[in-house]
């Protein structure tokens, strides 16, 4: 606190406080419903992961295990949320949003999104920018801070939707330079790659395909596509889902990855489905958190070298 100034600490407190009342936080429900912000935000955290334990939920929203079991039961008996036994431990309760509560946590994005789009009209591009970048920095040195941990370096990365030139060369350099290194891939995944991309840029246009890119500066840092059309059958393909190297563990990966599942959710698509291989740990955790699970495993080399490839799924309602 000796490092940085009062009156600028007190400019943020005020700007902070402001901000809860002008989205509604003082009120006793929240986002047009009958809701208190607390029940909201689970509505919305467990439908973003597609499932959750209770205690996961409460670790999530930072509220006491007990307050936690309260809102869950209203929110059961409410129609929101289901609960279920663990296939594998029947210790486990996993908790997921019914159909019901799916109607309910898209009026609340709907809503929301159009409470912030409001807001963001009035401000040029490079304020948007500086707006989104800022407070996702700020969010993350406030996460660092209770956790005790040194708040990494954070630089006010956006995330922008849609092609911008140079992104077909960018996305295959992250995703040569990071798989010749991991897994010892060459030339034939690179231009594998390549070819994918530049085969989909010329459908992205089209409603059901889309692409998101995690800007650093003006430097493209990473990237995720949904492909909806290459599988048929109304199935979303997640793909070249990638982030720099320089990025990772700032949370930039969990905001594009959300970017694409919630496209995926709006376009309603039946299923989505990814194709990676055994060894990506920390994207598998990352996958399975919104919602995918194993679908099979089996040695392949469709990438150019032998691995045990992996198929992932994520139904919609799942």
């Amino acid at each position: 606190m000796d490092q940085v100034d009062i009156p600028f600490i007190d400019q943020i407190r005020a700007a902070s406080r402001q901000i809860v009342r002008e989205l509604g936080f003082m009120q006793s429900t929240l986002a047009a419903t009958r809701y208190p912000p607390s029940a909201v935000h689970a509505i919305l955290e467990v439908g973003a992961r597609r499932r959750m334990t209770a205690g996961q939920l409460a670790d999530c929203l930072r509220l006491e295990k007990s307050s936690v079991s309260r809102m869950v039961r209203k929110l059961i008996d409410a129609g929101e949320l289901k609960e279920s036994v663990d296939d594998a431990d029947g210790r486990i309760k996993w908790l997921a949003l019914t159909a019901h509560g799916r109607r309910t946590r898209a009026a609340i994005e709907s809503f929301a999104r159009k409470q912030v789009a409001a807001a963001l009209s009035r401000l040029a591009p490079a304020q948007q920018d500086e707006v989104a970048g800022g407070l996702a920095a700020y969010a993350a040195a406030l996460a660092s801070n209770r956790q005790g941990a040194q708040a990494p370096a954070t630089r006010p990365v956006r995330i922008e939707s849609g092609y911008r030139p140079g992104a077909i060369g960018a996305i295959v350099d992250m995703h040569a330079r990071f798989y010749a290194r991991h897994s010892g891939f060459g030339a034939f995944f690179e231009s594998k790659v390549a070819a994918g991309l530049a085969d989909f840029a010329g459908r992205l246009e089209r409603p059901d395909n889309g692409l998101w890119l995690a800007m650093d500066g003006e430097r493209i840092a990473g990237s995720v596509a949904i492909d909806g059309e290459d599988l048929g059958g109304n199935q979303a393909h997640l793909r070249w889902f990638i982030v720099d190297d320089s990025l990772r563990g700032t949370g930039v990966g969990r905001r594009l990855l959300e970017q694409a599942v919630g496209f995926c959710d709006e376009r309603q698509f039946a299923a989505t489905q990814l194709w990676t291989f055994r060894g990506l740990d920390a994207a598998r955790r990352l996958y399975e958190a919104y919602g995918f699970v194993l679908a099979e495993e089996f040695a392949g080399q469709q990438w150019g070298a032998q691995v045990l490839e992996q198929r992932f799924v994520r139904t919609a309602g799942g």
